[in-house]
């Protein structure tokens, strides 16, 4: 198989880039490194193309070993043909190189191998060829063996229908054919084990879809349901036409009478028996797998825009851990992410009056004494009770102009018991953790978010059910790539978002730390050489991704890549902006870099023996060094006051924050305890939408219309079609 034709067709992209791409991660390259950095070779590929490139070579290469294993053990047994070969190396995907290989694996003990071993080979042989001449029985009678346990022709006959049921079975051709024919034209059924039984998979209860028209969330449910032992499920295959096909194919046309009946009854059984479970099993594999790879594509989408939002920069924040028995735990964090102060006030139930009044007195007096200017309060237990005590804390003292948000608590427990966790704050218990976590979330999700498990952040669906290992290369991926595309301050990052970057191991990250405390802070990005275990390879594919702010050499504040600082010092002379960018004067900077013209970039960059895709990210570095990408995000909504689920009305049009994107639509918080739903169908006017994920993500803020409230259950129905909307 040429790998990089096959990658370059499902891409739709150059042969060349492919190829370059390959080499690249070959040599040790990381995805965003080559994004960012080697454009000229992979005619810009997007990192979401490296991506996809990066897991298709993988599977391609284990594809190909599977396949020279294969080789390798047929031969061994002395049946590789030339034919089969040709076979075994055009197999695309696992399942056809199985059903080629299927006929020469070692099975267990089967009814057909007992019947070989009984001397019923060459009946099941004589019987395929369809040319007996005398009755099946007398035919049969020669092959009695009482030694094997074949004391009558009936015995005889049943051993030879195991053999040929078995050799029907193995047939790559009929398999491929009832897979496919299955997929497109069987039904998935399910029913409940109790129907009258409460449970949330009661829209599962008696269900029956088209194979082809099952939704992944579909799947994921009747899976778990299934596992829960809730439901039970199966395939519905449509057996006559099965049937007909293999009679059509293994019955000769002329073949009559008894020896028609019994070929058509050992097809049966083989379909029955063999061919049925197994294709099931596989259907049922594949549409379990291809529901799995597209909710982890969800979640990745998600993680993505949680990390990505903006950072509420320069306030001081108060975290605050709701809870009712144990009490509220609160944090108050400076705009650096020092913690200033701890308290645990108990205003939630079971409380009184005077736990009220003594927790309001002690937030008004945090407040006031650190000038906090916002309270980050977590979405967890007791948070809409929280929230109403907040916001009448602010209303009484509205001098200090406070303001507050509702923030994702998820993963925050599981931070706050971590190693992690307890060697950044080895004398705080869980709770006070737990709070700081909440305030640094929003003064910078990214670099707190990291901290935690993708798994335990709360924005995926079904995420406990899936292959974990894939689960966590993918958010891995995910973490990786908005880290590097971010870029983060060499002296300041913390462990947990250091062994993110490019290049850099955990090992490395913790050198880097320990280089830092006993040196003081990194002057310029080559001092990262100084540090233990980080070589040349490592450097190339970090550099461009720390920062070094009022560092000796301003490049060294911006994406540009240290390989290029020479043409980049070159480029501000030619400006006369040298000396500007050395005093920080960016804005002359940017106005000689806006005179540029295309043509002289051309110039330019053959003059300087330097890409032209590099050189213009690089003028787009210049003209705004340190943007953090993130400034584009849309900031979350900061609110003053509560509301209840008795305050709303359907047709009462709301702004709201996006929570989550699952495949049937998004939740939105609208600022009272349940957040709503907008389902799919809900989500616009006058176009068919195929994923929620093409129209909204998380963090985004949108206008939502209330059209639905059922108070006992707690839901609430949402629109995103307004007048006017499209």
């Amino acid at each position: 198989m040429d790998i990089t034709k096959v990658i370059t067709e499902e891409l739709g992209v150059g042969f060349k880039q492919v190829e370059a791409a390959i080499q690249l991660l070959d040599e040790g390259c990381t995805v965003p490194f080559i994004a960012r950095y080697r454009k000229e070779k992979t005619g810009g590929l997007l990192d979401v193309q490296l991506r996809q490139l990066e897991t298709r070579l993988a599977s391609l290469r284990n594809l190909e070993e599977k396949k020279a294993s294969v080789l390798k053990n047929i031969e061994e047994q002395g049946k590789l043909t030339e034919e089969l070969k040709k076979e075994i190396e055009e197999a695309m995907t696992m399942v056809a190189l199985e059903d080629i290989y299927r006929p020469y694996k070692q099975k267990r003990r089967t009814r057909a191998t007992i019947a070989k071993e009984a001397g019923l080979e060459p009946l099941a042989l004589l019987i395929q060829l369809q040319k007996l001449t005398k009755p099946l029985a007398e035919v049969a009678r020669e092959y009695i063996n009482e030694e094997a346990k074949i004391n009558t022709p009936e015995d005889a006959l049943a051993g030879a229908s195991d053999i040929l049921a078995e050799t029907i079975s193995d047939s790559a051709d009929y398999r491929t054919w009832i897979r496919e024919k299955t997929m497109e034209k069987g039904n998935i059924a399910s029913e409940a084990k109790d129907e009258k039984a409460e449970s949330v998979y009661e829209n599962y209860y008696k269900f029956v879809s088209p194979i082809k028209k099952l939704n992944g969330y579909q799947v994921l449910a009747l899976n778990r349901g299934e596992k829960e032992k809730i439901l039970t499920v199966k395939i519905e295959a449509p057996e006559e036409d099965v049937l007909k096909y293999l009679a059509r194919k293994t019955i000769d046309k002329d073949t009559e009478g008894e020896l028609r009946e019994f070929l058509k009854s050992v097809a049966a059984d083989a379909y029955a028996r063999l061919i049925a479970p197994s294709i099931e099993n596989e259907i049922r594999n594949q549409l379990f797998e291809d529901a799995e790879d597209a909710a982890i594509s969800v979640f990745g989408k998600n993680l993505k825009q949680l990390l990505m939002q903006p950072p509420i920069a320069g306030q001081t924040v108060l975290g605050w851990d709701p809870a009712f028995r144990t009490g509220c735990k609160c944090a108050v964090v400076d705009p650096t992410g020092k913690v200033l102060d701890t308290v645990v006030v108990y205003p939630t139930a079971p409380t009184t009056p005077a736990k009220i009044a003594d927790a309001k007195a002690k937030i008004k007096a945090m407040i006031k004494k650190y000038h906090v200017t916002l309270i980050s309060c977590g979405n967890g237990t007791a948070s809409r009770e929280s929230e109403k005590i907040i916001a009448e804390i602010i209303q009484e003292i509205p001098e200090e102009k406070v303001s507050y948000v509702i923030t994702n608590e998820a993963g925050a427990s599981v931070y706050s018991a971590s190693e992690l966790g307890s060697e950044e704050f080895p004398n705080f218990d869980v709770g006070q953790r737990s709070a700081t976590s909440i305030a640094r979330r929003v003064q910078d999700p990214l670099a707190e978010l990291v901290k935690i498990d993708p798994k335990s952040i709360g924005v995926g669906q079904y995420q406990h059910d899936m292959n974990q290992k894939k689960l966590s290369e993918q958010l891995k991926n995910v973490v990786e790539d908005c880290v590097n595309s971010v870029g983060i301050d060499l002296n300041t990052a913390s462990f947990a978002l250091l062994q993110y970057i490019s290049g850099i191991s955990k090992v490395v990250a913790k050198n880097i730390v320990t280089y830092r405390e006993e040196n003081g802070e990194f002057k310029t990005r080559r001092e990262l050489l100084k540090v233990a275990k980080l070589g040349p390879k490592a450097f190339e594919q970090c550099a461009g991704f720390l920062r070094i702010r009022n560092g000796k050499n301003p490049l060294d504040n911006t994406a540009v890549h240290p390989e290029s600082y020479a043409a980049a010092e070159e480029l501000l002379k030619e400006l006369s902006v040298a000396d500007q960018m050395k005093k920080g004067d960016t804005l002359s900077v940017k106005a000689a870099l806006e005179t540029v013209s295309t043509k002289d970039l051309k110039a330019f960059a053959e003059k300087q023996e330097i890409g032209l895709p590099t050189l213009q990210d690089m003028v787009e570095e210049l003209k705004k060094p340190g943007r953090d990408p993130r400034q584009d995000m849309p900031r979350p909504i900061l609110r003053q006051d509560v509301m209840q689920l008795s305050d709303l009305s359907v047709g009462m049009v709301l702004k709201g924050t996006v929570r989550n994107v699952i495949d049937f639509g998004a939740f939105v918080d609208i600022g009272v305890h349940q957040d709503g739903l907008v389902h799919i169908s809900q989500m616009a006017k006058n176009r068919f939408v195929k994923h929620p994920l093409d129209v909204v993500g998380v963090g985004d803020i949108v206008d939502v219309k209330v059209i639905s409230i059922d108070e006992k259950k707690g839901r609430i129905g949402l629109s995103m079609i307004l007048e006017n909307n499209k």
